[in-house]
């Protein structure tokens, strides 16, 4: 929505981008800017830079950057409105919205409500003799009574529209059922509930709102599972079941399994630090989400097929990232002399809590886990495969970061294929080095192509004029640093720009300053996308001297005048000045940043 300049003024004025990026992330001062390990992606390593002059935020490694307003969008999964308002309760400032921006978070707010009545109406099934089933299932799973009402479980009727007859009498509209994905229409616009004769959990997200359901199918039917689907206050890849719960514990770790009665056994048993993700492997957004509130995890997915691969996957995503990783795995128990798999909800009632904690305590690192499901690979009685698991497992240990790490998994790798130490460590050193030339052979085609460095990175946004766009960006550097210099873009228009992205910014801040506003990054999160908005803010991290910059202005200018007329525009400018600059911008402007 277009919010009011003077009132996105006050409240970016009110929320410095420093205060509200240090109560999501740790910030350390180092020169003129602050840096923290990025809260949108995996490191180890800070690239996460909060410069409080600009006001804005940059992420190095994953290029994610904007001001106030898309942090919160971005850390808060929140739309530019909502992200607004967000802001706004926090400054406690009131928000001038019109009838239609009105409608949208009413809109939002009725799904949320519907969905919290819905809960209500299937916890209220479970007491009822038409819910009998259920509960006969939760008794049959040992789930307590107190349990089942701490996560709000709760009872779909076997009956076609139960709910929908309910929520219609209760105030909500087809429409709004439709929405929340509580409803499904057939082919002759027929209406009836989705959820039939299942356990229901509901889904509560870390703020404490209802924003989906999943329900369980109480015999051997199919599908076992049916979720909501993506609606307008859920989204499946940056949820977890049980956060709401789990982000209370006083464990030092959260426990991440496959499925929601997993959770409830957990918490049940006393480990009330268990989450699980909604139907899929661990999401980029979850684990930003998850850091707020731990830096372990315990992986404890099943131990079959599926489950290893979850497992290695979850490795990979958190590979090099804040995180300490464990795996836990749960053991087979023996039936009749033969191994049977079993998951966690097993385990807990057949060993009990005591015999789990022991387990938790137990857990292995991830680097551990990974040895050991390699080993399990190869035959390591035989030769052939005993060569084989010493390359594969030096790769694994070449990439490892720290020497310490190298050392003492080369030895335990060496001991369990029958090597000594020192013939797998020239293994480890091969890998290394095969590691270091490839990282070197991708630099160096790097190297050669730089145009490919200054490319953004959305594909839709890429400069089709390398040698306009940096002029371009030039101008867009100085503009934001000094409101005296827009004067000399009388002659510059936006349709001259060879880049559309950088043509539409340039734009919007010629119509702000005709408008008498001084330039704002922040002010243009209701105009830019997120990838927009990142390349904005990377271009502004470039160096760019405040030193003749009515020149440097003049010549950016002239260059970008005399690629329009290359390109087939209209002869701006002076031609002879734009040849001379094109060396210059080659090489770049500037020098030191002021």
């Amino acid at each position: 929505m277009a919010f009011p300049r003077e009132f996105l003024d006050e409240l970016v004025a009110r929320s410095d981008i420093y205060d509200v990026v240090s109560s999501y992330v740790q910030l350390t001062r180092k020169g003129g800017n602050y840096f923290g390990l990025c809260p949108f992606h995996n490191e180890k390593t800070p690239s996460f830079s909060v410069s409080r002059e600009k006001q804005i935020y940059h992420c190095f490694g994953c290029k994610k950057g904007g001001g106030v307003i898309n942090f919160i969008m971005e850390a808060e999964n929140l739309s530019y409105p909502d992200a607004v308002r967000f802001l706004a309760r926090r400054a406690n400032l009131e928000v001038p919205e019109d009838d239609g921006d009105r409608e949208a978070g009413r809109r939002r707010q009725r799904l949320l409500q519907l969905n919290r009545d819905a809960a209500r109406f299937y916890y209220q099934n479970l007491q009822k003799p038409e819910g009998a089933a259920v509960a006969a299932y939760l008794k049959k799973r040992q789930i307590a009574r107190k349990t089942a009402m701490d996560f709000g479980l709760g009872a779909s009727l076997d009956q076609w529209d139960s709910l929908l007859t309910a929520m219609l009498a209760a105030g909500y509209t087809k429409a709004e059922l439709l929405d929340a994905g509580l409803v499904i229409q057939n082919s002759r616009g027929r209406l009836y509930d989705k959820f039939r004769n299942r356990l229901m959990f509901p889904i509560i997200d870390a703020r404490g709102d209802v924003v989906a359901f999943g329900g369980r199918v109480l015999d051997g039917g199919e599908p076992k599972y049916v979720n909501t689907q993506e609606t307008l206050v859920y989204s499946k890849r940056r949820v977890l079941y049980g956060l709401n719960r789990a982000k209370k514990t006083r464990r030092p770790n959260i426990i991440l399994c496959e499925g929601n009665i997993d959770v409830i056994t957990l918490h049940q048993a006393g480990f009330d630090n268990a989450v699980a993700s909604m139907g899929t492997a661990l999401t980029t957004e979850q684990t930003r989400l998850l850091s707020r509130y731990t830096k372990e995890l315990v992986l404890c997915y099943d131990n079959d097929k599926a489950g290893r691969a979850a497992t290695e996957k979850a490795i990979d995503l958190l590979n090099n990232s804040e995180f300490t990783v464990k795996v836990l795995n749960i053991p087979n128990r023996m039936v009749d002399g033969q191994p049977v798999k079993q998951d966690v909800d097993d385990f807990i009632k057949s060993r009990g809590p005591a015999a789990f904690e022991r387990l938790l305590t137990g857990s292995e690192n991830h680097v551990e886990y990974q040895l050991e499901a390699l080993a399990a690979q190869y035959d390591l009685g035989d030769d052939e495969q005993r060569v084989a698991f010493a390359q594969a497992v030096s790769d694994l240990i070449a990439g490892l970061d720290s020497a310490v790490e190298q050392e003492v998994y080369t030895g335990r790798a060496a001991e369990k294929a029958g090597f000594s130490k020192e013939a797998l460590q020239l293994e480890v050193q091969r890998a290394a080095r095969r590691r270091r030339g490839k990282e070197r052979r991708e630099q160096r085609r790097r190297d050669l192509n730089p145009a490919a460095a200054v490319q953004p990175r959305d594909r839709s946004s890429r400069y089709s004029d390398i040698h306009s766009a940096m002029a371009e960006e030039g101008v867009i550097r100085l503009l934001t640093r000094d409101d005296s210099l827009f004067p000399l873009c009388a002659q510059l228009k936006a349709e001259e720009f060879s880049s559309p992205l950088l043509g539409k910014i340039y734009q919007i801040l010629l119509q702000d300053h005709a408008a008498g506003l001084s330039a704002s990054v922040n002010t243009l999160a209701g105009s830019l996308t997120g990838e927009e908005m990142s390349h904005l803010t990377g271009l502004l991290q470039k160096p760019e001297s405040l030193q003749n910059s009515h020149q440097a202005l003049s010549d950016y200018i002239a260059a970008i005048h005399g690629s329009w007329q290359k390109r087939g525009g209209t002869e701006t400018g002076d031609p002879l000045l734009a040849a001379q600059e094109k060396s210059k911008i080659k090489k770049g402007y500037g020098g030191k940043q002021q």
